[in-house]
């Protein structure tokens, strides 16, 4: 635009040394909400990597006892229950009676992976920042277009 003409939107008025066209105020605001996003979105990363840490610690703790169960079960089971056996109590109930400590321990290591599961939370602050976000944008308006700027806009105007 020509120094000292006056812009479209500032109702016939020159504007002031230093004042911002709508374009910059636009590019402005744009490049504004961009970081906006890119901060939210590093600000959901970092919390759900901080969850992620404590679901892999839980699968671990659940991996540790599967291999625990499926390892011990076979070799120390028999050999519990014959000792318990030669302690005076039938075969039958010996077996059961380690069957049962067996289960007591798995039922520990199940707790113990839930309340590892149980820490994860979702990433509170990004989606408060985002809604805020949503928010704003939806509850503003631009202003109408002049006739002279939509006549601009679709080439009627030079």
């Amino acid at each position: 635009m020509p120094t000292g003409a006056a812009d479209p939107s500032s109702n016939g008025r020159a504007p002031y040394e230093g004042e911002r066209s709508v374009g910059q105020l636009f590019a402005a605001a744009t490049a504004d909400l961009s970081a906006l996003v890119h901060d939210e979105i590093a600000l959901a990363k970092a919390e759900i990597r901080a969850d992620v840490k404590r679901g892999v610690s839980g699968g671990v703790s659940i991996a540790v006892a599967a291999v625990i169960a499926l390892f011990s079960i076979p070799m120390l089971s028999a050999a519990a229950a014959f000792g318990i056996h030669a302690l005076g109590l039938s075969l039958g109930w010996s077996f059961l009676v380690v069957a049962g400590a067996y289960l007591v321990l798995a039922v520990l290591l199940g707790l113990l992976a839930y309340r590892s599961f149980k820490k994860i939370e979702p990433p509170h602050r990004a989606i408060e920042g985002a809604q805020k976000t949503a928010d704003v944008l939806k509850n503003a308006r631009p202003r109408p277009a002049t006739k002279e700027e939509i006549d601009r806009a679709l080439g009627r105007i030079p």
